[in-house]
């Protein structure tokens, strides 16, 4: 590796060591459907998010709250001997990107056929404290 890629490389470590998120990759569920639910919990406080996904009927309500129970476990290993109750937790961002799409082809009418396309994605989810924004500003 040159000493550019490695400056920058090791640049982008010391950023992402403050930062606890997790992600969930190939997700088999659209990204649209699951955007749906990410608007509602970013910007949310921790426990509120939890509230609103363990309700959700929506299928994708489990998956997004077992990935944020990651995140904040993640928060935990970092800041150890911290509740994050206690600490002001909030989702800070969430991502959606499309994944990748498994292509099926159905029969149509008249010897025609009609694609079907299952898609998935990649969600990223980043967690943060409030209290330590507040200090640095």
């Amino acid at each position: 590796m040159g000493a550019r890629k490695h400056i920058s490389a090791e640049k982008k470590k010391l950023e992402m060591k403050d930062v606890s998120f997790a992600k969930l990759n190939n997700c088999p569920t659209s990204p649209r459907k699951m955007r749906l639910l990410t608007q509602l919990i970013s910007g949310k406080d921790v426990v509120t998010a939890f509230g609103i996904l363990k309700h959700t009927p929506k299928e994708a309500g489990g998956r997004l709250y077992k990935l944020l129970l990651s995140a904040v476990n993640n928060w935990q290993a970092k800041n150890e001997g911290v509740r994050y109750e206690d600490s002001n937790l909030y989702v800070k961002e969430v991502k959606v990107d499309a994944g990748r799409m498994i292509k099926r082809v159905s029969p149509a009418p008249q010897g025609r056929a009609n694609r079907i396309r299952k898609r998935s994605n990649h969600v990223t989810l980043v967690v943060d404290s409030r209290t330590k924004a507040n200090k640095e500003e």
